[in-house]
């Protein structure tokens, strides 16, 4: 017989072979047993995840007389029909290449025939997001009344394309990927059934490069085994997937975090050599310093990632690099990353990218703060900047004292004489517009406010998942049929968004989708929104008061900032307090 695929030979065929979908399982073998069975499933969740697979097995032990619960014999003459893809009431149809209305209908046609052999005659349609509209619709009405012993298993990657209309008449169950250490597992296991050597570190690198599919972690590891002649070592697992070692990430990252320009393309310059695929070492590089942050906070959900491997050199690296350096690398790695897409010499954005994150590694080098030892071999190097930062450093002392001294009924005084403060920002932040951010303020409505947050999560909705991902963090804080103010937790998001002109463009259009009108969209960070809006009422508030005389000269006279803020807010939210 000719030689079929590991994903093939090894593909689950009971519910308790399948890998990270424990609770999935647990449901529907809960529904057999218990004979809930529903007419219509909607299997969603990345490639390589169990969907396809699920409906198989759950296909089986529907129809399976000897199942237990839940799972079926395998042995039986209608498993064995279904598992060979013999059985003629299990219909598996491609909506990539049948997605037009006449095969709907030709399915709409036939599915009111009673099964032949089988209890349940059951419908698998995969990639059914791939269905056209007038396919989708139908379909729909035999989703609505479906007949006697008929069950449709729709299994999609993209289940954002298909009609509410089509999944509110499913059960939903959304596939999530697999963890490496569940993959790591599976394929130890098929290695010691085949009796194939193998090193385990060359398996962690497998089972990471499949980034969560069971199914690419097996493609990859008959690739591995093809190369290796029946053997699974590192280098070759290395070399399959187009990684690099740990080892050889850290010597990298740690040259750049150290400002060391010459050494770190010395390093990428051997790594380009040794023939690594361009964005496979971008990506690679992209999870290493994630990991290095998300170490600093939880550090277990490193160790889980990387099933235990976690070397003295990382830990050392995390707990010297400091947060605000590597939010820049990423974000640098990230907008490199994008642009290598489209280029045919990824090698040169690499090269850039290596001074790129140099350069931030020398800028944090600069800014750390120098022990007191090393200040007189300073101030000998040059002692006329030395004495001139002394002073800069005395003079904002001296600031800071009177301002902490000052009483807090001056504040609304001194923001007047300033019409543009500049709020404090971390290093690299951009300023606030304010040019842009007032204008909004100055015609907001709490009304205008309401109907934008309503419309909010579905604006989210339109946006890619890269752009969802950067917006998830931020809410619209003010709207007026001028403007939209937006304000978003954490200000190296902020700094993404403000750069970020697709972004912005993406917005814009959605919202004139959603309200009927594209509103300028302003970003600003959130924990500046409440001095900006401070200032704001503080420096307009004569012009407030006019506005207020003009409108009502006969009603009794109100502070025209609370009435401001209040229009802003709604009054169910603005509290006054007395001096």
């Amino acid at each position: 017989m000719a030689y079929q695929a590991l994903y093939r030979v090894w593909r689950p065929q009971r519910f308790e072979d399948m890998i990270g979908q424990e609770v999935i399982t647990r449901t529907l073998k809960n529904a057999i047993t218990t004979n809930q069975i529903s007419h219509a499933y909607l299997f969603a969740g990345p490639r390589g995840t169990g969907k396809t697979s699920a409906a198989k097995i759950f296909a089986k032990a529907i129809n399976c007389h000897h199942q237990v619960d839940g799972e079926p014999c395998n042995e039986c003459e209608t498993c064995q029909a279904i598992t060979n893809g013999t059985l003629n009431d299990v219909i598996e149809i491609d909506a990539a290449s049948n997605n037009g209305v006449e095969e709907i209908r030709d399915i709409r046609d036939k599915v009111k025939y009673a099964p032949t052999v089988a209890d349940y005659k059951v419908y698998i349609i995969d990639e059914v997001h791939m269905l056209s509209t007038g396919a989708f619709n139908a379909l729909l009405k035999t989703l609505e009344e479906p007949p006697a012993n008929v069950i449709f298993i729709l299994a999609t990657t993209e289940p954002h394309k298909i009609p509410a209309t089509i999944i509110s008449r499913t059960q939903r169950f959304d596939f999530k990927r697999i963890a490496a250490s569940d993959s790591y597992e599976r394929m130890i296991y098929i290695l010691d059934q085949k009796k194939v050597p193998y090193d385990e570190q060359a398996v962690k690198v497998i089972a990471k490069a499949a980034e969560g599919g069971m199914r690419d972690a097996l493609s990859i590891l008959d690739q591995a085994l093809s190369f290796g002649d029946n053997e699974i070592t590192l280098d070759n697992a290395l070399l399959v997937t187009g990684s690099v070692t740990h080892e050889l990430l850290a010597t990298f990252v740690g040259q750049t975090l150290a400002g060391d320009t010459k050494a770190a393309l010395a390093t990428l310059q051997s790594v380009l050599e040794a023939g690594k695929d361009a964005e496979r070492f971008t990506e690679d590089i992209i999870g290493y310093s994630r990991d290095l942050l998300l170490y600093q906070q939880a550090p277990q959900l490193v160790e889980e990632a990387e099933m235990g491997s976690v070397s003295e050199d990382f830990q050392k690296l995390a707990s010297q690099t400091p947060a605000q350096t590597m939010y820049a690398m990423i974000n640098e790695l990230n907008a490199i990353q994008q642009q290598m897409r489209y280029t045919t010499h990824p090698d040169v954005y690499l090269e850039i990218l290596t001074i790129k994150l140099a350069e931030i590694g020398q800028q944090q080098g600069q800014s750390a703060p120098a022990p007191t030892a090393a200040v007189p071999a300073a101030a000998t190097a040059n002692p006329a900047a030395v004495q001139s930062l002394q002073r800069e450093v005395e003079q904002l002392q001296q600031t800071v004292k009177q301002l902490q001294s000052a009483p807090a009924n001056t504040t609304s005084t001194a923001a007047t004489s300033k019409p543009k403060p500049r709020v404090a920002k971390a290093s690299g932040t951009k300023e606030v517009n304010l040019a842009k951010v007032y204008p909004v303020l100055g015609s907001a409505t709490r009304e205008k406010l309401n109907q934008l947050q309503e419309a909010w999560p579905d604006l989210l909705n339109c946006l890619s998942v890269t752009q969802r991902a950067v917006m998830k963090v931020s809410q619209p804080v003010a709207a007026a049929d001028s403007g939209v103010i937006v304000a978003f937790d954490y200000s190296f998001l902020y700094q993404r968004a403000t750069t970020d002109s697709e972004l912005t463009d993406a917005l814009e259009n959605g919202l004139d989708r959603m309200i009927g009108t594209a509103l300028p969209v302003v970003f600003v960070p959130k924990d500046e929104w409440p001095v900006i809006r401070k200032t704001y009422l503080a420096a307009h508030q004569a012009e407030l008061q006019e506005h207020s005389d003009a409108e009502a000269p006969k009603e009794p006279q109100a502070d025209p900032v609370v009435s401001k803020a209040e229009e802003l807010f709604g009054k169910e939210i603005v509290e006054v307090k007395p001096d």
